[in-house]
């Protein structure tokens, strides 16, 4: 829909309320992509895919990645991704010089880890007990597998109504159009573990549409889809028919919107709503 309203930001601020936010398309394909990653990257349970970075890195690094996600830490992994450390806010705020090896910076020493399987009140104490915001996990043999961060335990307490995935992530959208690169945008967006995608045009009953739809079913048949705009039963049917979960009514209902003047189509969104709804039931 309108480019000036969803992006990460306010995606996670609809997900904290218990809705979900879908990002707009009128970006690349990476910038979208990127957008849905750093909702499903603001809150964890467990984090179980975790950035981390070698001692052979450098801090400018650790800075950037730092800056990019807005988090405070990222653990220090050797080849064989075994915990050899940590690097935090705190390791850097002094450093002057950015081209230093993460090696000479990283915390080493009386590394506190716990293993997968813990829950989050021990999580909870552990952090508290050794005064850390971050507490890795790893397995038997010191290899990295998770992040558990005390930021995530406490907006699960804040934000008690969040719309969550099975993994503790926030749930987001993003939006696609009927466009000649749209299945290499769907695949970014799945890789980014996109929750929902959400075929949006002005006139969801067309064969473009139609065709979008199957398409985007038979190549990601996991993908939850949505398609619209419709403001009719027969066409709420056939967006069903092609593989859509789910179908979005309205043909011009904003308060602001032009489109039932400017074109002269439209059905009031009660009306169109009931109409749809009663197709949907079948």
């Amino acid at each position: 829909g309108m480019d000036t309203v969803t992006d990460s930001k306010m995606a996670i601020a609809i997900a904290r309320e218990g809705g979900i936010g879908i990002i707009h398309k009128n970006m690349s394909i990476e910038q979208q992509a990127l957008e849905v990653d750093k909702v499903k990257r603001s809150e964890h349970g467990v984090i179980t895919d975790p950035f981390y970075l070698s001692p052979q890195h450098i801090v400018s690094d650790a800075l950037e990645l730092m800056e990019r996600y807005r988090i405070s830490g990222v653990p220090v992994t050797d080849n064989n991704k075994r915990l050899v450390g940590i690097i935090t806010n705190r390791d850097i705020r002094f450093e002057t010089d950015p081209s230093k090896k993460i090696d000479d910076v990283m915390t080493k020493k009386n590394l506190v880890t716990a293993k997968s399987g813990i829950s989050m009140d021990e999580a909870q104490e552990i952090m508290k007990a050794h005064k850390i915001e971050k507490l890795p996990l790893v397995d038997d043999d010191g290899i990295l597998i998770g992040l558990i961060t005390i930021k995530d335990i406490e907006k699960s307490i804040q934000y008690p109504n969040s719309a969550k995935d099975k993994g503790g992530r926030l749930l987001a959208g993003a939006a696609v159009g009927i466009t000649g690169d749209m299945l290499d945008r769907v695949n970014a967006l799945v890789k980014s573990k996109v929750d929902v995608i959400v075929v949006d045009t002005a006139h969801g009953h067309s064969k473009g549409v139609l065709d979008a739809v199957k398409k985007i079913k038979t190549e990601f048949s996991n993908v939850q889809l949505i398609a619209g705009n419709v403001a009719t039963a027969e066409a709420t049917e056939d967006l069903i028919k092609a593989g859509a979960d789910a179908v979005k009514v309205g043909i011009g209902p904003g308060s602001i919107c032009t489109t039932r003047v400017v074109a002269g189509v439209g059905v009031p969104q009660i009306t169109a709503i009931y109409n749809c709804a009663e197709a949907a039931k079948k």
